[in-house]
């Protein structure tokens, strides 16, 4: 054989093995590729996110009545409620029924016999002055002459208003009433007043236990001489009022007479008046 047909028939064997090996590169890279994308594929199943429902955790028990804890924040917040204007209306109730008062205070300490809590108040006692000088001159006069003596208010024939002792303490307006009345009255003598000035009566004037229970008002005014003026019962019917607020309870309303028989005040012109209070708290 030729040199030269040796060379051609190895030329030819190595295109045909370079072929070959093309071919197969080609089919593993194939195989390759379509294994990857397999993969990736596997992969994409195994990481895409699953929905799993999960109890929730509760700290603190749910409220059984939402209704009934809705209901509850209504009482304690009425805000923009029907409570809120019921409560409105109430006070401007109220307001219209207490009307404005000005009282004047003169305390001294020569009226004061003693505490008279709200638990101890049942009656206010209603007397006349028996003179014509207004509650300035009445105070001073009260408090010079040594008996120790006064009431809680003075109202003057003009309307004015005038306080001498605290409504939670203790003033001698009433003095010693009839025997029996202690107990008529639903009253005693418990020791809260101290008596200063007081000296006993006996007999048929035994008993002392209305100053300790009451508020006593006196009214410029001497009987038989005419009526009250107006401004003086308007400025009364604004004081029991004021009182009435004041302890949160009505007190019963009786005069000096009731408490110890004989006495003048209050004056018989004062007799529908003092009717007219018991029954409405007004006169008229």
């Amino acid at each position: 054989m030729s040199a030269t047909h040796l060379i051609s028939t190895k030329r030819l064997s190595l295109v045909i093995l370079a072929m070959s090996a093309a071919i197969a590169s080609t089919l593993l890279i194939g195989c390759t590729d379509a294994a990857d994308e397999r993969g990736e594929a596997d992969k994409a199943v195994e990481t895409e996110p699953q929905q799993i429902e999960v109890e929730p955790v509760r700290d603190f028990p749910e409220p059984t009545n939402n209704q009934d804890e809705a209901e509850a924040d209504t009482s304690e917040r009425p805000v923009g409620t029907d409570a809120e204007t019921d409560a409105s209306e109430a006070s401007g109730a109220e307001s219209a029924a207490v009307p404005d008062i000005a009282i004047t205070e003169d305390f001294r300490e020569s009226f004061d016999h003693g505490p008279k809590g709200s638990g101890h108040q049942k009656y206010i006692v209603l007397h006349d002055t028996e003179g014509e000088s207004d509650a300035a001159s009445v105070i001073d006069w009260w408090d010079s002459n040594g008996n120790l003596v006064a009431a809680h208010f003075i109202v003057n024939k003009d309307g004015s208003i005038w306080q001498c002792v605290p409504l939670d303490r203790i003033a001698h307006h009433a003095g010693y009433g009839d025997t029996g009345h202690n107990e008529q009255y639903g009253i005693s003598e418990d020791g809260r007043d101290d008596m200063k000035g007081s000296s006993p009566i006996g007999g048929d004037f035994a008993d002392y236990g209305m100053n300790a229970s009451s508020i006593g008002i006196e009214m410029v005014h001497v009987g038989g001489e005419g009526d009250y003026p107006e401004a003086q019962l308007d400025a009364l019917d604004a004081l029991i009022a004021y009182i009435d607020d004041y302890y949160g309870f009505e007190s019963e309303i009786i005069d000096h007479k009731a408490w110890r028989s004989g006495n003048s005040d209050t004056s018989p012109e004062f007799a529908d008046y003092l009717e007219s209070y018991q029954a409405k708290r007004t006169h008229a």
